[in-house]
């Protein structure tokens, strides 16, 4: 098997600072997170900005630049840039940052889903919220659509491709991987292709076994099994670890960090995003699979190298 490439997803723009006091908000916040995740054996950060000031999910390129650059002086790990922006942005504003930053590495939604937080409103009074906006953000995601037509992926495609950024492919459902084989079939996309089957968010596949399995038999009988590497999320605890195992023994990838599971174990909260990369570290060496360093995984995904971005 290949090296195992760890991604840390470390704030997400879905996380409610409410949910944890550990949540990296300040872009010097995320940079320190996003090194000591690096240490941890990550070999992949995936970046979202928050307003520093409200904590709110941003797409600010100036932030983004901020944060990258300021992990990038510190750390060879690569920097990979969300466009899935926020809810209410167009997919122009939310893919502004491609341009901009010339990434690595960003992710490529591959579809349109319902996608909701609201429940997590039910678990917290008017007073436990930090900020004013938590609580209507939560409950409004009860009717967002998160947006990528076909018309939105291909002119992210094209942006991709002008700027030599590899797109990591998120699939929330299997419905995804035959819009991808679509778009390889009309030549918007091309092998060799980095994905993650994205589980357990509400409005897309379950986070179990059978689903994972589900995906990566789709995946081999649609796409080819050498034609793409592939990696697993599992939102929530304890999804998150129990997927990123399997998806170590059936030969894929795995990402842990803030944006999809706050504990390390039931009801204890992680302190850093360190500490989920340390577990599934320890994992995968019980398992006897080894933990792929920056430069490797650069290797492995053929990306353009951290010298050749645009921060």
């Amino acid at each position: 098997m290949e090296k195992l490439i760890i991604t840390a997803a470390l704030t997400g723009n879905i996380t409610l600072p409410t949910q944890t006091p550990y949540l990296p908000i300040t872009p010097q916040q995320i940079i320190d997170d996003a090194v000591r995740a690096a240490d941890a054996g990550a070999a992949s950060v995936h970046i979202h900005a928050r307003d520093p000031k409200t904590a709110r999910p941003t797409t600010e390129p100036a932030v983004y630049r901020e944060i990258a650059a300021g992990i990038k002086a510190r750390s060879d790990v690569i920097v990979c840039i969300t466009t899935g922006g926020t809810a209410y942005m167009q997919p122009e504003e939310r893919a502004q940052v491609v341009p901009a930053l010339k990434p690595e590495l960003a992710t490529f939604n591959m579809g349109t889903i319902n996608f909701s937080i609201h429940p997590i409103a039910d678990r917290y009074k008017d007073e436990d919220y930090k900020f004013p906006w938590e609580k209507e953000f939560a409950i409004s995601t009860k009717d967002f659509m998160f947006r990528n037509t076909f018309g939105d992926i291909e002119k992210l495609m094209q942006m991709m491709n002008e700027n030599n950024t590899k797109p990591e492919l998120e699939l929330y459902d299997v419905g995804h991987l035959y819009n991808l084989n679509f778009l390889v079939r009309r030549n918007t996309i091309k092998f060799p292709v980095w994905l993650q089957f994205v589980t357990g968010i509400l409005g897309g596949i379950g986070a179990n076994v059978d689903e994972v399995v589900h995906m990566k038999q789709t995946a081999d009988r649609l796409l080819g099994g050498d034609n793409y590497i592939w990696s697993v999320i599992g939102a929530g605890y304890p999804a998150e670890f129990n997927l990123a195992t399997l998806g170590m023994m059936m030969g894929g990838h795995a990402r842990v960090g803030f944006e999809d599971n706050i504990f390390i174990e039931k009801g204890v909260l992680a302190k850093s995003n360190a500490e989920l990369v340390e577990k599934v570290v320890r994992i995968a060496r019980e398992l006897g699979r080894e933990i792929a360093t920056p430069d490797e995984a650069r290797k492995i995904l053929r990306l353009k190298g951290k010298d050749k971005v645009n921060y």
